[in-house]
């Protein structure tokens, strides 16, 4: 049995989405086999997901989206291979009182966690972005990195995407020279582009607390960003601007596709490979997988879609757990998930369903072995 299931957010970990599915399963199944290996997609719960992996734990202090310090994890593996999740140093969780800065909020922080990678021996990177409190395209990563954004005179534009409106200038040259010989990957769920109405302002700015106004002015300056970043590093700069990824986690991705020489893949995809699942699905027999809510959204590159489909690929039946469950059947059984167990099912009050998430899971996890395992 392998449980390869993503958090629950606001309530389990990964990890302990797994424990309390192995604790139901052995209450009807004593002396299960059971393996797990929690997943991410790329967005918050990634490094954890790594560290679960046997990665191991590195923290450096950082530059947060509003410019307080913030403490942030990455994880680094043996042979070199580091998993930087953006949202450790730049996501919503760390915006004072949940204020948030949709003008002015900065990735500077994430790129002082890449130099603390780097600085830790990290070879190749793993960059998990999503979840970000930002809109600022990745200049301040960049600027954290050795680039610089300078206004008409000379000075460097103010922080987020409202301080690129003033943009006259850019200048990658001083960016770290480790970089070139680092393979960095960019794992996100989200394929939109830059700017337009499918780019990161229009489509993920209001949940960042952006006005229409706020919208406009973020888009205009994108796009501003994107024109002189054309002249300072030529026609990829134009062609990544539309490029899938480039409007992930605030326009990071586009940050990353052109000043770091990223290469956009599905994030599930980069953390499958990562964590080791397919080795461990070639020991299984059945899987587990899901997260918090199973929702329309789960099938456009989450991790339970990632899983199943690889786990059907292997002709192996594949189940899944979540707090909440809004597919029909139909869709379920054509990402190759035979059945959803949700929380909402035994506890209709999704406070208490949250609150007591873990003693549900293990009821779920109860039901889905009398219904499969014996």
């Amino acid at each position: 049995m392998l449980i390869a299931a993503d958090k629950f957010k606001g309530s389990l970990t990964a990890v302990e989405v797994a424990e309390h599915v192995t604790a139901g399963l052995r209450r009807v199944v004593p002396g299960l086999d059971v393996a797990a290996v929690p997943v991410a997609d790329g967005g918050d719960g990634t490094t954890a997901a790594a560290l679960a992996a046997g990665f191991t734990r590195h923290e450096a202090r950082v530059t947060g989206p509003t410019g307080e310090p913030v403490m942030a994890t990455f994880a680094l593996r043996e042979d070199g291979t580091a998993v930087v999740e953006m949202a450790e140093a730049s996501g919503l969780q760390h915006l004072p009182k949940g204020v948030f800065a949709p003008l002015t909020a900065t990735t500077y922080g994430t790129g002082e966690l890449l130099l603390a990678a780097l600085d830790a021996g990290a070879t190749s990177i793993v960059f998990g972005v999503g979840g970000s409190a930002t809109t600022d395209g990745g200049a301040g990563m960049l600027a954290a990195l050795g680039a610089r954004f300078l206004d008409a005179d000379g000075a460097p534009v103010g922080p987020g995407g409202g301080g690129l409106r003033e943009l006259a200038t850019a200048d990658l040259s001083g960016l770290d020279p480790r970089l070139a010989g680092t393979d960095i990957v960019l794992a996100s769920d989200v394929d939109n582009p830059l700017t337009g109405p499918k780019g990161a302002p229009a489509v993920y700015g209001p949940q960042k607390g952006a006005s229409p106004e706020d919208v406009a002015v973020l888009d205009a300056a994108l796009a501003h960003f994107a024109e002189v970043l054309e002249r300072a590093a030529g026609p990829k700069a134009a062609e990544h601007a539309l490029a899938p990824g480039a409007g992930a986690a605030g326009g990071i991705g586009y940050g990353a596709l052109v000043g770091l020489d990223a290469a956009f893949r599905p994030g599930i995809d980069v953390m499958l490979d990562v964590l080791g699942f397919a080795p461990a699905l070639a020991r299984a027999t059945f899987v587990i997988t899901g997260e918090g809510s199973l929702d329309e959204q789960t099938l456009h590159g989450k991790a339970p879609a990632g899983v199943a489909a690889a786990a059907r690929a292997a002709g192996i039946e594949v189940v899944a757990v979540c707090g909440r469950l809004q597919l029909p059947q139909e869709a379920l059984a054509a990402a190759g998930i035979r059945r959803a167990y949700a929380l909402t099912d035994l506890e209709s009050d999704p406070a208490r369903c949250m609150a007591e998430a873990g003693p549900l899971l293990e009821r779920a996890a109860e039901s889905l072995a009398r219904d499969f395992l014996v």
